[in-house]
């Protein structure tokens, strides 16, 4: 079976690293908030070209504290892309704020920067966008739109480790962005972690208090904060992986040229590259086909493991029932099509081969 995504293969190739980092750590008897966390949140940022990197404890955490420390709440709405992860949509409701969904373009998986102005109202606050799948969102229009209705933006950016627009990295696009460090991401650690970054000293501050039961200093507290801490091995871990993301993402580019290259099924549909490669990460290749079940069914039984990202939209969620009266054609009908393929910087040719052979195949 070609694995969707070989976390032991990519991590092993860390080893020793991480050994003498995980050493480090317990020898030096400090776990929560200290120089570990403070090294990977200062080298985070100076990649993603930021002033500010806050370390929490996960990708949905990093979007609630960024929500949390601007103030947006009940009565206020933030608009998003329809086709996000669940986790887009529970960032704005866990703050008491209004999810407002946008549909996606159809090709390339983001929000439609032409239909989010028709979304504004005066309870407008923020500006979701959601870099899906890793490629980064063009900007241009949404921070004029932004900037004519006095809106925030917001990046969700768990998905796009190192993508960049016009020159600048996902994370210093907006206002302030979330990024996760699940294990399967382009950047992942061995266990649940998350950032903020940001250029707006005044969020970083607020957000580092909240993040740490809204204490600036032991035992006084100035916000009513939560506990959303990325711990020190954590941070060791992702400091040590950090300096191969660039070689990571740029073999994951090279994977995705030649899927689209080779790949040629007049049944199955191929995400576009963009004319900037530097755009796309690929943390997932996503393709569509309006067979998707029988597809996957094919493809696991030619030894080629898949996964769906998402079969159902938040909008179909139980947990949001009161936006099922909502209807969103395009969202719908990606979450109907879409699968996706391996991808990931340990792929072997041999394994490539097998995936374009078997794509090409199916009928």
């Amino acid at each position: 079976m070609i694995k969707f995504l070989d976390l032991h293969k990519i991590n092993d190739r860390f080893r020793k690293e991480m050994d003498e980092a995980t050493a480090r750590v317990l020898d030096s008897g400090w776990y929560l908030l200290g120089g570990e966390v403070e090294r990977f949140e200062r080298d985070f940022a100076a990649y993603c070209g930021v002033k500010h990197c806050i370390g929490v404890a996960n990708g949905l955490d990093a979007l609630n504290l960024i929500i949390k420390a601007y103030g947006f709440g009940p009565g206020d709405e933030i608009i998003a892309p329809a086709n996000t992860y669940i986790a887009s949509i529970l960032a704005i409701s866990e703050n008491g704020a209004t999810p407002v969904l946008v549909e996606p373009e159809w090709n390339t998986r983001l929000i439609d920067a032409d239909l989010v102005e028709a979304a504004i109202t005066p309870r407008t606050k923020a500006i979701m966008v959601v870099h899906l799948y890793g490629r980064a969102v063009a900007m241009e229009k949404i921070r004029d739109i932004a900037k004519r209705h006095g809106l925030k933006i917001i990046e969700d950016a768990a998905q796009a480790h190192g993508a960049m627009y016009m020159g600048r990295r996902c994370g210093n696009l907006g206002d302030a962005g979330g990024f996760s460090f699940y294990p399967g991401k382009n950047l992942g650690c061995l266990g649940d972690g998350g950032a903020v970054t940001t250029n707006d000293d005044a969020l970083a501050a607020k957000i580092r208090a909240i993040r740490n039961y809204g204490s600036d200093r032991k035992y006084h507290h100035i916000y009513k904060g939560t506990n959303s801490r990325l711990d020190e091995i954590q941070a060791a871990w992702l400091a040590v992986k950090l300096p191969r993301l660039d070689a990571d993402n740029a073999q994951r580019r090279a994977i995705a040229e030649r899927y689209v290259r080779e790949i040629a099924n007049p049944l199955i549909e191929l995400p576009k590259i963009p004319g900037d490669p530097q755009e796309h990460v690929w943390h997932i290749f996503a393709v569509t086909c309006p067979e998707r079940d029988r597809l996957q069914e094919y493809l696991t039984a030619n030894g080629i493991q898949t996964i769906i990202h998402y079969p159902t939209p938040p909008h179909r969620q139980d947990a949001y029932a009161e936006l099922a009266h909502l209807r969103f054609p395009i969202t719908e009908r990606m979450h109907n099509e879409i699968i996706s393929i391996p991808i990931s910087p340990v792929m072997e040719d041999m394994e490539v081969e097998k995936v374009v052979e078997a794509m090409n195949a199916f009928r």
